[in-house]
């Protein structure tokens, strides 16, 4: 109980922390684009890489730090291991890769925008880029001679064709190159494994390496609306806080500075407007917060977005332990009526395909949003946000709903109540139903007479009160 209480408390003080230290966007184009983005509400994140051949954790096996979640072969030692990892690439032929098939179900899915691992931790390039070998255009990768092989390009276009706002996914350390991970001495850990400070010029040539790397991506793969860098261990040292403490991963004396600044002025003069989420590292740079597998408990009084993965994974594992749709649902309908976004993970399979479970679950989730749409795209929240299995969400035009959340388990009952209320409406009706609703009120609360033709509704009824 102590530990879940620290826990709680740490959370709070994060949140707390993030919120005295956000700075919001001055450029116009930047604030327009990000009124823009928290009206989708729904997107889609995508791990992808040499890491889906075996199925295993993205990029961390290579990370020589001892913690459960990074699980390796035993079986070889450190650099055997490390070998036969970055050997993967002449192993990648998704054959059957074809985002338009992607982008079909995300949309139906009602997803707005795609954030796509453009290259993780390890180092693998998913595009073309002219700034090392280690990428799936390299003629060691088989699916190099394949027209579709600059994956980044093929997906990002794929997206755009169907409307979606476009985010690149970028690990800011990259655990392939000489310049982060100098081959002179052992990898101990995370972070870059040499003295920057008796070494300047060889992180002077990561950080050009990274701004190039950027800088391609701005240039030569259509408009991008999000830069999403991970890796926030790669840091000014004086952003260091208790949050990056808390993660368990050694600190090292010197600063990983990139020159966010310079990255930030040359992707916005390439991009327009480009929404800057160099996650963790909270400040000019950070224009939304990303809670990562879970939601805060109450609203946050700045633009953010709960990245999580539909199974337990985030890239593709084999009889990954999925959420059912059910439960996908009530994660969005939770995170929006707290004012939040929603990006839904999932690992896309070796050859290209998505497993046939996440089909069935962007299938399911469009079904319900075709019906509910209007109480989650465009909606802000009003309190009091949520009441036990209810939530509420208000739209632009001042017509507030009721998310009454179904619990998958249990029978619907005839009659239903709907506690606190943010006002007494004049009207109700429930989407998806053409009977006029039975209703009355009960104190604070409203008590409803559910017809007939609602029995066919699943996962959460939205009430619309005017």
């Amino acid at each position: 109980m102590k530990k879940a209480a620290c826990i709680i408390y740490f959370l709070f003080i994060s949140f707390l922390t993030f919120a005295q230290t956000y700075q919001p966007p001055t450029d116009t184009k930047v604030v327009a684009k990000l009124s823009q983005w928290g009206d989708k509400k729904f997107g889609l994140f995508m791990h992808w890489g040499i890491y889906s051949i075996p199925g295993i954790v993205e990029s961390w096996s290579i990370n020589s730090e001892d913690a459960s979640w990074i699980p390796r072969d035993s079986t070889r030692n450190y650099e055997e291991y490390k070998k036969w990892y970055f050997d993967l690439n002449k192993q990648f032929n998704p054959v059957k890769f074809d985002p338009t098939i992607w982008a079909s179900y995300a949309k139906k899915a009602g997803m707005q925008y795609v954030v796509f691992t453009t290259k993780h931790h390890d180092g693998f390039a998913m595009f073309d880029t002219k700034q090392g070998e280690y990428k799936v255009t390299n003629a060691a990768v088989p699916f190099s001679s394949n027209p579709k092989a600059n994956i980044v390009k093929e997906v990002f276009s794929a997206f755009r064709n169907e409307g979606f706002m476009i985010g690149a996914y970028f690990s800011k350390p990259d655990w392939h190159s000489e310049y982060y991970w100098w081959p002179r001495y052992a990898t101990p850990d995370r972070n870059n494994n040499y003295d920057i400070r008796l070494h300047p010029q060889r992180w002077r040539q990561f950080k050009q390496y990274t701004y190039n790397q950027i800088e391609e991506l701005m240039s030569d793969y259509g408009s991008v609306d999000i830069l999403w860098l991970d890796g926030g261990w790669v840091r000014p040292k004086a952003t260091v806080n208790e949050e990056v403490l808390s993660w368990g991963a050694p600190i090292p004396a010197w600063d990983q500075d990139i020159d966010m600044p310079s990255i930030a002025k040359m992707a916005r003069a390439k991009q327009p407007g480009l929404i800057m989420v160099d996650r963790t590292v909270h400040g000019e740079y950070e224009n939304y917060q990303t809670p990562e597998q879970k939601i805060p408990e109450k609203p946050l009084n700045y633009p953010w977005e709960t990245c999580m993965t539909m199974g337990d994974a985030w890239g593709y594992v084999p009889n990954d332990n999925y959420k059912s749709t059910n439960t996908l649902i009530h994660l969005l309908v939770d995170i929006v009526a707290k004012g939040g976004n929603f990006l839904l993970d999932v690992g896309p399979k070796p050859d290209g395909t998505f497993p046939d479970v996440v089909l069935q679950r962007l299938t399911e989730i469009g079904q319900w949003m075709d019906i509910n749409k209007e109480a989650i795209y465009a909606t802000e929240p009003i309190a009091p946000y949520k009441t036990a299995n209810v939530c509420f969400t208000k739209s632009k035009n001042e017509s507030s709903y009721a998310l009454y959340l179904i619990d998958e388990k249990a029978e619907l009952a005839p009659t239903i109540l709907l506690k606190s209320v943010p006002k007494m409406p004049k009207r109700i009706s429930l989407l998806g139903v053409k009977s006029v609703l039975k209703w009355k009120r009960v104190g604070n609360d409203l008590e409803i007479v559910l017809p007939k033709d609602a029995k066919g509704l699943k996962d959460a009824l939205v009430f619309k009160m005017e």
